[in-house]
């Protein structure tokens, strides 16, 4: 199948985490052009780049700054076809047994400011050159807390099921301009930094609660990111694809 992804350029946002790593890799692989954006592993931005090859540049994303890295693409490369939006900053989780009440609004407030106004922010960014070319293709990355829920996670699950709410409503002031917006809903997936949080038997029950009894990997997320990214997708919009092993 071609994704017809050869010369197009790919802001993906945390991409030196396990899912959006993943994701700049089969772009890469596909012919696009991929801006890795970083925060502060700027040495593991610069090792991915080196395995990408020379259409590969890192670039530095900050979810409260996102107009610096956006201007940076589109001064290398005219603008942005694809935007991919992995980074998340961790934060606003209760302590253990504590309600939510004791939960500071400043906490909050700063948490859903990088976690969705910072997407809605960079979604805004790259627009105009998607509309002008008449193709663009939009992926948000959510999580499957959004349908089950987690304790201590209420902002966290906020934050996600706003991108759920804004990919269905954007999709119908963008469609027409030939843009596709969608978010991908992983569900729990072993990377590197999972794996270091959850204990091995933890990740196990939560395999064994899927149909397929596995959870999914960073590359399968990330083909069906590539996929929804790509001139594949023809005609899917505002739409959400959990990647979870069927759970």
């Amino acid at each position: 199948m071609d994704y017809g992804l050869a010369g197009k350029v790919v802001l993906v946002t945390g991409a030196s985490g396990g899912i959006g790593g993943s994701t700049a890799r089969v772009f890469a692989a596909e012919g696009a052009t991929v801006a890795v954006a970083y925060r502060d592993n700027l040495a593991g931005a610069e090792l991915l780049v080196k395995e990408l090859g020379p259409t590969a540049f890192p670039v530095r994303y900050l979810l409260e700054e996102p107009e610096s890295a956006v201007e940076q693409v589109s001064q290398r490369c005219g603008g942005v076809d694809v935007l991919v939006t992995s980074a998340v900053r961790p934060g606003a989780r209760r302590a253990p047994g504590s309600p939510f009440e004791t939960l500071a609004p400043a906490e909050y407030a700063s948490f859903l400011q990088d976690n969705l106004t910072a997407t809605l922010r960079t979604t805004q960014l790259v627009l105009p050159w998607m509309r002008q070319r008449g193709w663009g293709r939009v992926v948000l990355v959510s999580s499957r807390v959004v349908d089950g829920g987690k304790p201590g996670r209420e902002v966290y699950g906020a934050a996600k099921a706003g991108l759920h709410g804004f990919a269905s409503s954007l999709s119908w002031d963008v469609g027409r301009d030939g843009v596709l917006v969608n978010v991908v809903c992983p569900g729990m997936v072993p990377t590197e930094s999972v794996a270091a949080q959850v204990p091995a038997p933890v990740l196990e029950q939560e395999a064994q609660r899927t149909p397929t009894g596995r959870l999914a990997t960073p590359e399968e997320v990330a083909g069906a990111i590539v996929w929804l990214g790509s001139a594949a997708n023809g005609n899917i919009t505002g739409q959400v694809l959990t990647v979870a092993g069927g759970r």
